[in-house]
């Protein structure tokens, strides 16, 4: 069930209405934020020229380069009296990207996220806990604010105290369960380490998002977890989470909510839009923002789109799940990789478990990378089996082979009960 009307509109009644928010939007960054009033009169482009949504590519990109050069507030298009809130994003290098909402902003962002929550299956009568981190991470307050305004009761624990997050969970009766997908599959381990059952628990949905999620990570996590695994996505330069989301009747792509975020792939090096089903970097305009507007972001993550009706009867266009980022690229030895590829590749092993590590090392002017892979606790495959049948995955799949893949017991990779798994070290 749609959470809005506008989900299921006409593609055409999508378009008229993203044409005059793309207008309105082109006319504020000008008027108000230098950088876009430079930005377009260097392309000679006035806020006039843009007659229809299709003038988008007209529009000069942004980057996060271009939000740090602006840090803190260069980009903002109101006076400080009228912003509300202001977040940061998650990176751990250089300056944080500063982000700001007004008053409507955050109405914005609490209805998108609703829709998000309701496209999972929760509705007001549910209670979800929440296991994303407050603060200036934009995820805790995002996904709270988005469920308060659905109607359902929050548990605002945050990130962290898993053994705390079982017992609320059972106390609690919680429905919905809202975290990153490596925090899921630890949650399973505290479980069962505190001598439960995972499946037993009493969620029935976990929305995860911050991670890129394969396909063997999300059977692990539903299987062990005896749950629908819905996947969410946002990025706090555009609003935080709620961007897009999967729809549980289908699973198949995350519908965009194109009301308020317009959607491009385009070609990662030259910057040239694909056609729908091509995969390449995801490029958002925002189309209601008021304290930041941004034109054309690149996301630096890797997907491709899809216009067609989906099964719940959303016409939003839906997003795959991300594949990789632009900026996660590995390159080993002239062999190009992302650490997902490798990922989906090995993960749904018999015998493997969903926790592995990349070391990255140069000798003698060489790069070397070095694969650890868990086994999985209740493998009885041996392991010189496992890691023969990995190695030949990842040279027919991939055309890579690791310089030392290395096996190693249950629970012997770190864990990370706050914030972003980190899978890649770069010693190099």
């Amino acid at each position: 069930m749609v959470y809005k009307p506008v989900e299921a509109a006409d593609r055409e009644e999508i378009r008229e209405r993203q044409t005059a928010l793309l207008q309105e939007t082109v006319e504020r960054a000008y008027e108000n934020v230098p950088f876009y009033r430079e930005a377009l009169d260097e392309r000679g482009v006035s806020p006039s020229d843009i007659d229809g949504v299709e003038d988008v590519t007209r529009l000069p990109m942004t980057t996060k380069e271009d939000f740090r050069a602006e840090y803190p507030d260069g980009l903002f298009a109101v006076d400080d009296e009228a912003v509300r809130r202001i977040h940061a994003s998650s990176g751990t290098t250089g300056k944080p990207k500063i982000v700001s909402y007004t008053d409507d902003d955050i109405d914005v962002w609490s209805e998108v996220v609703a829709r998000s929550l309701a496209a999972s299956g929760a509705g007001a009568s549910d209670t979800v806990q929440n296991a994303y981190g407050y603060g200036l991470f934009t995820g805790g307050l995002g996904l709270h604010y988005g469920a308060e305004e659905l109607g359902a009761t929050v548990i605002p624990i945050g990130s962290g105290q898993t053994q705390r997050q079982v017992e609320l969970m059972i106390d609690l009766d919680s429905d919905v369960f809202t975290c990153t997908p490596s925090y899921a599959l630890y949650l399973a381990e505290t479980a069962e380490e505190m001598g439960h059952d995972p499946a037993d628990l009493p969620i029935s949905t976990i929305i995860f998002g911050a991670e890129p999620c394969t396909d063997p990570m999300r059977v692990e996590i539903e299987a062990r977890l005896g749950v629908e695994g819905i996947d969410i996505y946002g990025l706090s330069e555009i609003i935080g989470p709620g961007v897009s989301c999967e729809c549980r009747e289908a699973q198949d792509g995350l519908h965009i909510w194109e009301d308020h975020f317009y959607p491009e792939v385009v070609d990662p090096q030259t910057g040239e839009p694909l056609e729908a089903g091509e995969e390449g970097e995801l490029v958002i305009t925002t189309l209601t923002k008021e304290a930041l507007p941004v034109l054309r972001y690149r996301t630096g993550d890797l997907t491709t789109l899809e216009y067609e009706e989906c099964a719940c009867g959303r016409t939003m266009v839906r997003m795959d799940n991300v594949t990789g980022r632009t900026d996660d690229l590995l390159i080993v030895r002239g062999v190009n990789l992302y650490p997902s590829e490798i990922e989906h590749t090995v993960l749904d092993i018999d015998g493997v478990a969903p926790h592995y590590r990349i070391d990255l090392y140069e000798e003698e002017n060489l790069d070397v990378l070095e694969l650890t892979i868990e086994l999985a606790a209740d493998s009885e495959r041996d392991p010189e089996a496992v890691e023969t049948e990995i190695r030949t995955r990842l040279k027919n799949v991939l055309a890579f082979t690791p310089d030392e893949l290395e096996l190693v017991e249950p629970g012997s990779i770190g864990r990370t009960e706050v914030g972003k798994v980190q899978r890649v070290f770069d010693h190099r």
